[in-house]
């Protein structure tokens, strides 16, 4: 299994998540959520930040399905897609992930004909503290 790596400003991120919370990056000053964490907002330029809660639903941007070659360790996963989520409480905060049927399934688990644009998904927490998705109408 791949783990995320993180650097000082992300990582709060994967602690939340692993914590089986998602949340997301905002401006303790000017409220503007932010993804990809980094030090200073691009609104206000404030260095002043917090970290809040998010429901965790949203809809599909965008997805891929990766194919062949691929580097080993990704090979080894395929089939799988990669879907990119824009949350319903933060719109202009898009997160990448995975669809899969349920908590824990793997990451195959959901056949990519069943993945739409503009489907709507909620997040699930694996074992692993990696946030996941599924479809809010399976």
């Amino acid at each position: 299994m791949l783990t995320p790596v993180t650097d000082p400003d992300g990582a709060p991120f994967w602690q939340y998540a692993a914590q089986g919370e998602l949340r997301v990056q905002t401006c303790a000053d000017c409220a503007e959520p932010r993804f990809p964490p980094r030090p200073c907002c691009p609104h206000c330029q404030s260095f002043a930040s917090e970290w809040r809660q998010v429901g965790g639903h949203g809809r599909i941007w965008s997805y891929v399905v990766p194919h062949p070659p691929l580097l080993p360790d990704y090979a080894e996963q395929a089939p799988y897609n990669v879907i990119v989520v824009e949350l319903t409480d933060a719109p202009r905060i898009r997160l990448v992930g995975n669809l899969v049927t349920g908590p824990d399934a793997p990451l195959g688990s959901l056949p990519a004909d069943r993945i739409r644009i503009g489907a709507k998904v909620q997040a699930v927490f694996s074992g692993t503290g990696l946030p996941q998705w599924v479809l809010e109408r399976p």
